[in-house]
């Protein structure tokens, strides 16, 4: 039968154009779920927009799309793995070593067949019909989608490929001596004589850093350059005969490119020619260290951890290096105020008391072309993949998934599930993003909080004013107040700061060789090390416990004196300040940081953290007053006018400047931190190293208005896109020296300030918004959930998340009640009480519900 009879709108086809090399094409799988291509249903490409939808007869997301968008002509796409014939040839070449932190292109078409069909929803609404492939035109649509690459694999290619690039400080590179390195050379400063650095100005040599899992170091040329500040050095033992090598400029503390690497050799008698590589680069360290940092899955008795499928058990594919972002979301999914927003009711089906709108009522009113680039539509397609209980299953075409919440574990040659791949959610998210477009690892806090502002952003640009919807991003939020007193005049200032995460530093206090732990975990039984970690040399330390951190913080310990600039005319003085709560979140978010700088690089320390019995926690003592009868305010500064520079201490900033950090970043911290004292700044230095404006200087709010000049009217467009006034965006970045980031949280702090520089917001402090959570008391809490992580920095190695399930659903096979399970990437296991215990301690996140 021709295809003019089959199909009236035959004419249309020759309207419809292959896509560009630019476009997404979503053949891989649903934009809405994670039905994918290789399901029995295959995925439906529209070949106006490459949209992917699904055909499952309860969702109708291709149906959907074609009666929304009015596009009428779609390629269905089935893939099925191709039968393995047989091993390597004999002779063969083994597969290239991976020789840089990119990805290796494999051909899609030798490991799987792909099946087409050419459909017509004009002719069928309901299941699309399918159109007899006689026409040129159908074949070239054909080619282009199957020839492009698929929208997951545009976003991981662009992700994953670190670029290198030369600087000035390589560019522009003296040499004051030649001569020639002796073969059997060693450090100028120790008898290390591999992971030798050669600096490229003088030709000294020194060792390295200490490499986890690599060779040893004691960081001699780093202490060359900090001697010298001679910038750029070249591994030994990565020089390869087409000029590779590994170079490192530690005035840019990064790895660079030489062009004239060859040159700059030959003067010390180096021929790159008749060089051999003998060590491992950087880069393949680093991709050694990932691969090896993981969290055992077997229990204290040997036994391996069971999997579980079902409800609430989904696990997570490793996009590379996305372990940060899979503990996260599990996280965030397992709470019941976001399992009610996203996927309409919370634990055991309990129906929301809130308006929380389906996703295919949201659909309906989208106002994005394309679900893959609605973050709304995306935390719904999330929610739908990790609660519903669709996608638990073992890795196999053949079995079927489990209904009931949890179901009970299967045979122990059961394969692990093959796990979510939230591509197209880390791309949305980390879209724009300095460090979270990339695929390299990234701390999960920083996540954590990334994620929680881009929500708000959406949610607040998109709110249709739905009556009773509500946002479980503000059960985060809580008011941290700070309470300061001039120690000269005796007068007060409280401030009280918006926080989503409670940052506790832990003390280190090393112990020595063969010494006992006599800190708050003394009374413990088992190691008090993560599974894997111990071992000859590794350093140990004095366990702490949870409230011990807290008062160094929250409590009268926490009181810590520092320099002030008065307000009230006192002139640079002592003061002492104190923070407590000024109101409890719903949901209360503990970041333990437990880090020390060694060799300028910021390591990880495992310190044990103990938590009160039974995991709760009661913080009715941590509740702050503010003002009190009797005590006097001091004037406030935000009131005065003109401009004004913030100060710094001045001490505490030389401290810093002799750590090697910039200036200004050392300003911002220790603006940040209240000048409370370079060790202080430091840590947060350590934690805002990738900021994108830590190198931008602050200025005080004072000195956003008056005769500031007027913001870029593209930043004010973006933020009048989200839903302010021109006025109030105006204002927003004149109040945050033009930061568009902390603009946006300006503008969300002030909801009630209508631009004009002399509205209520800003001429009188009797206004101001409470803020978020609540001071009722009790305030008591209970551990819900923790992320653990296992590596030397929160920048490398793995993270995972333990998360307490109901009693009912978390039944071992042996009858024992297990509260925890954990997620490790895409595996679900049923964590033993000795795992849960050890980690514990060392967890890098806490998150405790408000009972």
């Amino acid at each position: 039968m021709s295809m003019s009879a089959t199909c009236p709108h035959v004419h249309e086809i020759s309207g419809l154009r292959e896509p560009k090399l630019s476009q997404s094409i979503h053949r891989e799988e649903c934009t809405q779920c994670f039905d994918s291509q290789d399901g029995p249903k295959g995925i439906d490409v529209c070949l106006v927009c490459f949209n992917g939808s699904c055909l499952d007869s309860d969702r109708h997301h291709t149906r959907n799309h074609a009666l929304r968008s009015g596009h009428s002509f779609t390629l269905n796409v089935k893939r099925t793995p191709k039968k393995k014939i047989s091993n390597r040839a004999d002779g063969e070449e083994p597969p290239a070593k991976m020789k840089k932190l990119a990805i290796n292109e494999e051909r899609e078409e030798d490991k799987y067949e792909h099946a087409t069909v050419f459909k017509c929803w004009k002719c069928d609404m309901q299941d699309g019909k399918e159109v007899a492939i006689d026409v040129a035109n159908t074949k070239r649509l054909t080619d282009g989608i199957m020839l492009s690459l698929s929208s997951a694999r545009q976003s991981e290619v662009k992700a994953w490929e670190e670029e290198i690039t030369a600087c000035e400080h390589t560019l522009c590179l003296e040499q004051l001596q030649s001569g020639s390195i002796p073969q059997e050379a060693h450090c100028a400063s120790c008898e290390l004589t591999s992971n030798l650095w050669l600096c490229l100005t003088c030709g000294a040599l020194g060792c390295g850093r200490a490499q986890f899992g690599g060779t040893g170091g004691n960081g001699h040329a780093l202490a060359h350059f900090n001697a010298t500040q001679h910038p750029v050095c070249v591994k030994l033992g990565t020089i390869t005969p087409e000029g590779g090598a590994d170079v490192y400029c530690y005035a840019c503390n990064d790895a660079r490119v030489d062009p004239e690497l060859v040159n700059h050799l030959s003067g010390f008698g180096i021929n790159v020619a008749a060089q051999k590589k003998t060590e491992k680069s950087m880069t393949e360290l680093q991709i050694e260290q990932n691969l090896l940092f993981d969290f055992s899955l077997t229990a204290e008795d040997g036994s391996a951890l069971q999997p579980i499928f079902g409800a609430g058990a989904t696990g997570l594919s490793n996009l590379g290096n996305s372990c940060y972002m899979a503990s996260v979301i599990q996280t965030l999914f397992s709470l019941p105020l976001f399992q009610i927003r996203y996927y309409g009711k919370g634990p055991s089906g309990t129906d929301s008391p809130y308006v929380s709108p389906t996703a295919a009522a949201h659909w309906e009113n989208c106002t994005q072309a394309l679900p893959a680039d609605c973050l709304e539509c995306q935390m719904y397609k999330l929610a739908d993949g990790l609660l519903s209980g669709r996608y638990s299953k073992p890795h196999s075409d053949h079995e079927q998934a489990p209904t009931d919440a949890l179901a009970h574990p299967t045979p122990e040659h059961t394969p692990w599930q093959a796990g979510l791949k939230p591509a197209g959610f880390k791309a949305l998210v980390g879209k724009g993003h300095a460090e979270f477009a990339t695929m390299r690892q990234q701390d999960a806090e920083e996540f954590f909080s990334h994620l929680l502002t881009v929500l708000r952003r959406f949610n607040h640009s998109n709110t249709r004013g739905v009556s009773g919807q509500f946002e479980p991003t503000e059960s985060f939020a809580f008011g941290l107040e700070q309470r300061l007193q001039c120690q000269s005049c005796h007068r007060f200032r409280y401030r009280v700061d918006t926080m989503d995460v409670l940052s506790l530093g832990v003390p280190a206090h090393e112990l020595a060789d063969g010494e006992a732990d006599t800190g708050a975990g003394e009374q413990e039984a088992g190691t008090i090390g993560a599974p894997d970690e111990s071992g000859p040399g590794k350093k140990r330390y004095r366990s702490v416990s949870l409230e011990q951190c807290l008062n160094l913080l929250l409590g009268l310990s926490g009181q810590e004196a520092l320099e002030y600039q008065c307000e009230g005319g006192c002139g640079k003085v002592n003061a002492v300040r104190q923070m407590q709560f000024a109101t409890f979140p719903d949901i209360l978010v503990l970041h333990a940081k437990k880090f020390q700088l060694v060799n300028w690089v910021p390591t990880k320390l495992d310190i044990p953290v103990i938590l009160p019995e039974n995991d709760e926690l009661h913080l009715d003592n941590y509740l702050g007053h503010g003002l009190q009868s009797g005590e006097v305010e001091l004037p406030d500064s935000s009131n005065t006018s003109g401009p004004s520079q913030p100060e710094v201490d001045v001490e505490a900033l030389s401290q810093l400047e002799a750590m090697g950090f910039p200036t200004v970043s050392c300003q911002n911290a220790l603006i940040a931190t209240g000048n409370a004292g370079a060790e202080v700044a430091m840590e947060w230095l350590i934690m805002h190293m990738e900021d994108p404006d830590i190198n931008v200087p602050i200025q005080t709010a004072g000195s956003g208005s008056g005769n500031a000049p007027e913001p870029p009217a593209e930043q004010v467009a973006m933020l009048a896109d989200m839903g302010f006034t021109n006025a109030q965006a105006k204002k927003a970045l004149r109040e945050t020296d033009g930061n568009v980031e902390r603009a946006v949280e300006w503008l969300f702090n002030h909801p009630d300030d209508n631009g004009e520089d002399n509205s209520p917001a800003t001429s009188s402090s009797e206004t101001k918004k409470a803020p978020p959570g609540s001071s009722r008391l009790p305030a008591r809490y209970r551990l819900k959930a923790f992320i653990s992580h296992k590596g030397p920095s929160v920048h490398s190695g793995h993270y995972v998340a333990h998360i307490r399930m109901p009693r009912s659903d978390a039944m071992d096979v042996d009858g024992a009640v297990s509260d925890w399970v954990l997620f490790n990437d895409e595996k679900v296991v049923r964590a033993d009480e000795t795992s849960v215990r050890d980690l514990k301690k060392l967890a890098y996140m806490y998150v405790f519900e408000r009972e």
